[in-house]
């Protein structure tokens, strides 16, 4: 019988340091009165339905799942802009507190679905009481645009077990494409909108 408790601890502490120290990245931004290129930080441990129903599909030995899902812990990141993306993930690579074994760049070639989202793997090293273990946690980094559009894909695919309509697949990429655009006219705007935070952030204070 496997120990899913024992097994995912690892995982949580994973998951929960990481958006500790990114959370902490974003703040140290604040404090220097820069703009940051992270709007928030969400982590999750895969659910176990979730790990044994990706298990049954890919035909994985359970007890090879650490090895093999390499989801198991995961950290998403959520930035304003468009060009932020390329910004965090330089920051993740300057980073010497994990290694990044793999990189997925779906901004510049997306899915044929329209997802868009930049992935890594990297292996994060935790501290147990029987020593160091290291897990492999995947992190994503979108804007908050396309992070609305995958929040929906999601749902709708859950509800379709994957098989959508050909008239909604079409409708979603359609979606996907105009939120690609938003986001780009939105980058053309950025000064305006990052003063404008900024004032906005003073009054509150002020007041």
């Amino acid at each position: 019988m496997m120990d899913w408790d024992q097994l995912l601890l690892p995982y949580k502490q994973a998951v929960d340091e990481l958006k500790v120290k990114l959370k902490g990245l974003r703040g140290q931004y604040e404090k220097c009165g820069l703009t940051p290129p992270i709007e928030f930080v969400t982590g999750r441990v895969k659910p176990i339905t979730s790990i044994m129903d990706k298990a049954r599909r890919k035909n994985i030995d359970f007890m090879t799942i650490e090895q093999e899902l390499q989801d198991l812990a995961a950290i998403r990141i959520m930035v304003p802009f468009v060009d932020d993306i390329l910004r965090v993930v330089q920051l993740l690579k300057d980073r010497n507190d994990f290694e990044i074994v793999e990189e997925q760049d779906y901004i510049l070639h997306s899915k044929k679905s329209g997802y868009r989202s930049y992935h890594m793997v990297i292996l994060y090293p935790v501290q147990t009481v029987n020593g160091e273990k290291k897990v492999f946690a995947e992190i994503q980094i979108r804007t908050l645009a396309m992070n609305f559009w995958a929040t929906i894909e999601h749902s709708l695919n859950y509800k379709h077990k994957g098989k959508f309509p050909n008239e909604m697949k079409e409708r979603l990429q359609k979606v996907a494409e105009a939120v690609y655009c938003l986001d780009e006219e939105m980058s053309k705007i950025r000064k305006e909108i990052c003063e404008a935070q900024i004032v906005f952030s003073n009054k509150i204070t002020d007041e």
